[in-house]
């Protein structure tokens, strides 16, 4: 077997463009070189579950044509790109992670990925998710267990894990991801590279999740203006979704420095218990915005953990995210992943406690079930007076992504605990990641990037938060720290797999 170049695997989409125009390499040379990479270390990793190698090559040499000739080009064209498998394509399969889904052939596209899929991106594979999205962790019985790159005993999070993990490793340029409590940003911590929650409403998805305003599509890449390049292509309003908000929004690709910007940072956001060295690659984070001419300072949020979990867990099982297993018959539901039988009758619990006008605490959650709409609206209120006037005072607010580095790949929510400082979690799923709070805060921007390496060689991340809609803010933001200290820019930043 040939071993690919790592040099052009590592190419940042920008940088793969120029090269794509001054002629110096071709969209077929970079796509032969990742699929070489997929070949070599895919089934160590799992990160994909579909190869569309024959298809893409085709479509590499009409954007190789198109640069060739000086003719005129798509914002992506040429571009190999992994796209989450949860969406439809039309002509692919789209299996959600779930045996129950192995044949389901796609006979239309979804709105959540079309941008990217007419634009000339090179779609050359689908990455692994959990089953339906479930987790925090991507493992399924359908695909197996997805694992992360810079260390094969750990999970590249999830659920966008196959996403995260396929851009870590080189076997693609870029990826898609979607994020209702941290899918995006969860495994650009445990991968080392970069995703971005958009605000709700400023990329279109399909019905009936672009009603939850938890949930978003995003960009996922190695670099802070390749995450940008791909939400220009992404974002803005779309006829089939009433929730889309205009005008759109065009994003720099390169931006001033942040000389003078008030910085505020919290470690836990009042209530998580965080790793050491998370905590330590965080604080050296905020050490590094001091470099580049901003003022730093600590602050203090008050959010209650049971408030915030309930509001979360009840919203889930509520919304059409869990109530889509409540719907699955009894006798079907053995077909699913362990873990997706148990969120089933944690809906089920959940509608249990409505009707019956009381609220239900469950064990293997660590929170409530049965707040209603009413009473997550109110948590989500008390949470965003507290943060609010922060983001006024201050241009960014920075956090931890993660509170652990990462959890076990084949992570067993009924038996396995998390661990923080030798203090046992509850809730075992989300209990490691800090992304959740922005998730039910829908409007805020939030850019994932990475802080340095954990004691396990796992990557370690933080995000980077503005005030609603100011998406620019956190880009500028993000676009100035990564300067510092360019991520998979060089070969000592390569996973050593393969």
């Amino acid at each position: 077997m040939n071993t690919a170049d790592l040099e052009i695997c590592y190419l940042s989409a920008n940088e793969a463009i120029k090269k794509f125009k001054n002629k110096s390499i071709s969209p077929v040379e970079l796509l032969q070189e990742i699929i070489k990479r997929i070949e070599s270390i895919n089934s160590e990793i799992n990160a994909f579950n579909q190869l569309y190698f024959e298809k893409a090559l085709k479509e590499a040499k009409k954007s190789e044509d198109k640069y060739f000739s000086d003719a005129l080009t798509l914002p992506l064209d040429g571009l190999p790109t992994a796209i989450k498998d949860e969406v439809s394509i039309d002509g692919q399969i789209n299996t959600m992670g779930s045996q129950m889904f192995k044949n389901n052939l796609s006979r239309h596209t979804d709105i959540d990925v079309e941008r990217i899929v007419n634009s000339g991106a090179i779609i050359h594979a689908r990455s692994t998710c959990p089953e339906f999205s479930l987790t925090s962790f991507t493992h399924s019985i359908l695909n197996g267990v997805s694992k992360n790159p810079w260390n094969l005993n750990f999970s590249p999070g999830g659920s966008s894990g196959g996403s995260g993990a396929s851009l870590a490793a080189g076997m693609t340029t870029i990826a898609t991801g979607s994020d209702i409590g941290g899918s995006i940003r969860i495994p650009a911590s445990a991968c080392g590279i970069v995703g971005y929650k958009p605000p709700y409403g400023r990329n279109p998805i399909a019905h009936p999740f672009n009603l939850d305003h938890y949930c978003v599509v995003g960009p996922m890449a190695r670099t802070v203006s390749d995450c940008a390049l791909m939400q220009n292509v992404m974002c803005g309003p779309h006829p089939n979704d009433i929730t889309t908000i205009s005008p759109k929004k065009t994003l720099s690709l390169d931006y001033e420095n942040i000389k003078g910007w008030k910085i505020a940072y919290s470690l836990d956001l009042g209530f998580f218990e965080v790793d050491e060295t998370v905590e330590k690659n965080t604080l050296e984070a905020v050490e590094k915005f001091k470099t580049l001419g901003a003022s730093v300072n600590e602050i203090k949020l008050n959010w209650k953990k049971e408030e915030v979990d309930s509001t979360c867990y009840s919203h889930y099982a509520g919304g059409a995210f869990f109530r889509t297993l409540a719907e699955v018959p009894e006798d079907e539901r053995q077909e699913m992943t362990e873990y997706a039988q148990m969120y089933a009758k944690l809906s089920d619990l959940h509608f249990k406690a409505i009707a019956e006008d009381k609220k239900i605490y469950s064990d293997e959650l660590g929170a409530y079930l049965g707040y209603t709409s009413r009473d997550c609206a109110n948590v989500a209120g008390e949470m965003y007076l507290e943060i609010s006037p922060i983001l006024e005072e201050y241009d960014i607010l920075v956090c931890p992504t993660n509170c652990l580095p990462s959890v076990k790949a084949d992570m067993d929510l009924k038996k396995d605990k998390v661990i923080i400082n030798n203090k046992v979690q509850e809730g075992p799923d989300v209990s490691w990641c800090m992304s959740y709070p922005f998730n039910i805060l829908g409007r805020l921007p939030v850019l994932a990037v990475p802080s340095g390496f954990s004691n396990l060689g796992v990557p370690t991340g933080i995000q980077i938060v503005s005030k609603a809609f100011c998406d620019e803010k956190v880009f500028q933001g993000g676009y100035n720290f990564e300067k510092l200290d360019p991520w998979l820019n060089s070969k000592e930043k390569w996973p050593l797999i393969g």
